[in-house]
């Protein structure tokens, strides 16, 4: 049994939805691991993606309080507990690759610069919650999805209050949404997070992995 008393097990959504999944996910994230806190968030103020972004932004780090939190969903949790690495917690935030874009806008922190680490399903620490709940959640690039929020919109100023993104080269064995060239020498990543709009393997790892 892994035993992490400084993390807090959490997963939000709006008030009864996906109640079944989301237990689901939360269960089969404790199988091998000992959190030092499970709290299962439903707001009645979620309608909507946008407001469930306004939340974790927001409301979420008012519900922390341990040193980190591990940030699951219905659709991506913890698949391979064996594979935790304890040097993760050396960063205030950890999720899975993404994909280089393939325009000139997505993806980029305030200076232009390529991001390459972000997701949702993530670790990420109490102190990098606070600072971000700090900035206002704008509308960038379309979206203003709260991992765009914190590893690309105010990136530049969170590592100027100290704080650390883990780099593709360790991400990529704490977590994978997407197939991409990096990750192709993982065999079990940490966590997987199903994105339905790549199918193919991506399918297949979650019913292998984490509907057996």
């Amino acid at each position: 049994m892994i035993d992490l008393p400084q993390v807090t097990l959490v997963l939000v959504s709006g008030l009864g939805y996906r109640t079944d999944e989301n237990i689901f996910a939360l269960k089969y994230a404790q199988k091998g691991i000992s959190f030092g806190d499970v709290k299962y968030i439903q707001l009645d103020s979620i309608k909507k993606i946008d407001d469930w972004n306004n939340a974790i932004i927001y409301e979420l780090p008012k519900y922390i309080d341990t040193d980190f939190c591990l940030l699951v969903h219905e659709n991506g949790t913890v698949v391979h507990p064996e594979s935790w690495n304890p040097e993760w917690l050396k960063y205030d935030f950890i999720g899975s690759p993404w994909p280089l874009p393939q325009d000139d806008f997505s993806y980029r922190d305030e200076e232009g610069n390529i991001v390459r680490v972000g997701n949702s399903v993530s670790l990420r620490s109490k102190k990098l919650l606070n600072l971000a709940a700090q900035r206002p959640l704008l509308y960038r690039y379309g979206n203003n999805n709260e991992d765009g929020h914190i590893t690309c919109w105010n990136r530049k100023w969170l590592e100027s209050q100290g704080c650390k993104f883990a780099p593709i080269e360790v991400a990529k064995w704490f977590g994978r949404e997407l197939e991409i060239p990096e990750n192709q020498d993982v065999d079990k990543p940490f966590i997987f997070h199903y994105n339905k709009v790549y199918p193919g393997r991506n399918e297949q790892y979650r019913k292998t992995a984490m509907l057996k």
